[in-house]
């Protein structure tokens, strides 16, 4: 699968870079994840090293003060450790089953990382850790920051559900409404936020909903997705078929369910994607604005972090 992703994706072409502390920083979060009881010896462990959130993070922030890149990496193994709980290990299956877990980091979320009277205990872990990313949040950028984070992972949690209904029912979304919500799903939103945070500053509300900005984030969230999708399909589609894939998606709209062809549809729809963003980015490049610096730099890290550790991650071998 790798073989047909580096041929049939476009590479992106901003420089690969990676943070100096990365090494340093894999062992700080995965000893993290173990302290909030994330991840236990055994499997859990070697799965979460497989996905090496770090080595993910360091290309994302591949500059910038260690606290900032040790944050990103935290989020990213706790959102590993969230897909992988209900991608294979079953609570993502139902949303009857799902909803008491979501419902309880919600909760979490209302309180902003403290305490509330609602049911937080009940996410065990998952929740202790998700409330210790809320609070570093606000310590690093300020209630601005914090706000905004919570609302991504409010945005990623709903989706989620969207994700167990389907599952549940069988239901094969069409390709408008899977590449909408996909965007959620990825967890792309709070990365984003973090990852600006890490460079130094947040987009103030003006830059925010610039519409141009607005159409360049979604174009950094599509190609993401889009590029997970092509690299781990294989994986998926012979492990643990799951309807929620880009190629998957696209193949059971064709009426002959060709998957050869959905999956070249879907580098097609990567590469034409990634055209689009870069003629959006020179253009707003070409404004001069300092302002939306700090947000073009964190989605084109992304965008090309997303490819060269799908290249390398053994979570998809």
């Amino acid at each position: 699968m790798r073989t047909f992703a580096v041929s049939a994706l476009r590479e992106p072409p901003f420089p690969e870079r990676q943070h100096d502390a990365t090494e340093r920083v894999a062992r700080e979060s995965t000893e993290w994840a173990l302290d909030h009881g994330l991840i236990g010896d055994g499997h859990r462990l070697h799965r979460l090293r497989r996905a090496d959130a770090a080595g993910l993070a360091g290309r994302a922030c591949p500059e910038g003060p260690v606290g900032g890149l040790r944050l990103l990496t935290d989020l990213i193994s706790w959102l590993f450790v969230m897909d992988d709980a209900c991608d294979e290990d079953g609570l993502g299956d139902s949303p009857t089953r799902l909803a008491p877990t979501v419902a309880a980091l919600l909760d979490v979320l209302d309180g902003q990382g403290s305490p509330t009277d609602g049911p937080a205990t009940a996410a065990g872990p998952l929740g202790e850790a998700l409330a210790d990313l809320c609070r570093r949040a606000h310590a690093a950028g300020g209630p601005a920051a914090l706000l905004r984070f919570v609302g991504d992972v409010r945005e990623y949690l709903l989706a989620l559900l969207w994700e167990a209904a389907n599952r549940e029912h069988g239901r094969v979304p069409g390709l408008a409404e899977y590449a909408q919500m996909r965007r959620h799903t990825g967890a792309v939103h709070p990365s984003f936020t973090l990852t600006e945070l890490a460079g130094g500053a947040l987009p103030g509300a003006a830059h925010r909903t610039e519409p141009s900005l607005v159409a360049l984030d979604l174009l950094a969230a599509d190609l993401v997705c889009w590029c997970n999708d092509v690299f781990s399909y294989r994986k998926e589609h012979l492990t643990q078929p799951d309807v929620h894939n880009l190629v998957a998606v696209i193949a059971a709209g064709r009426a002959d369910g060709d998957e050869s062809a959905a999956l070249r549809a879907a580098a097609d729809r990567f590469n034409g994607a990634l055209s689009a963003y870069l003629a959006a980015e020179t253009a707003l490049l070409a404004t001069g604005d300092a302002g939306l610096r700090s947000a073009l730099t964190a989605r084109r890290n992304w965008i090309r972090a997303t490819y060269d550790w799908s290249l390398r991650a053994a979570r998809y071998a």
